[in-house]
């Protein structure tokens, strides 16, 4: 019997998910695809330029693991940039992390770590607009957004 699987904890689901050549109809495309966990590890070694290890523990995965993603993202990548095929970003087993926050009247609520970027600074509570709030945890999953095991064909 093997191990359950377990989901990843990803704290960016990109906006724009698919990526094409220029001037070529997506139709007559070949479309890769790259599923979240695979574009979060990109995004935490390439962009964020974390080591392995850290990024593995921000993804709540093994170090190998992490490998294998990254691995894997990478030969998709150089696919689609080499042989101009299209890259189409979704599906996977992922969970979205998010940080928990308490205001001074002691309301609380959940923002996602994607809106963390754009809306922490001029934060209200959404209760009672009080703008003196604090952070109550770290990111945590706090919600599954998506779980898909097998990836059939493109929606």
């Amino acid at each position: 019997m093997s191990r359950p699987f377990k989901c990843r904890r990803v704290a960016f689901v990109p906006g724009v998910t698919i990526f094409k050549p220029a001037g070529i109809p997506l139709s007559s495309l070949e479309i890769i695809q790259l599923t979240i966990e695979e574009a979060e590890a990109v995004r935490l070694k390439d962009q964020e330029c974390l080591e392995q290890e850290e990024a593995a523990i921000k993804m709540n995965i093994s170090r190998s693991t992490f490998q294998r993603l990254l691995y894997s993202a990478h030969k998709k990548i150089a696919d689609a940039l080499l042989n101009g095929k299209a890259i189409k970003i979704g599906g996977g087993n992922y969970e979205v992390s998010s940080c928990r926050f308490r205001c001074a009247n002691r309301h609380e609520w959940d923002m996602f770590a994607d809106a963390l970027k754009t809306d922490m600074p001029q934060q209200q509570c959404p209760v009672c607009s009080s703008s003196d709030i604090m952070q109550v945890q770290n990111i945590n999953p706090v919600s599954v957004i998506r779980r898909q095991r097998h990836i059939g064909g493109l929606d």
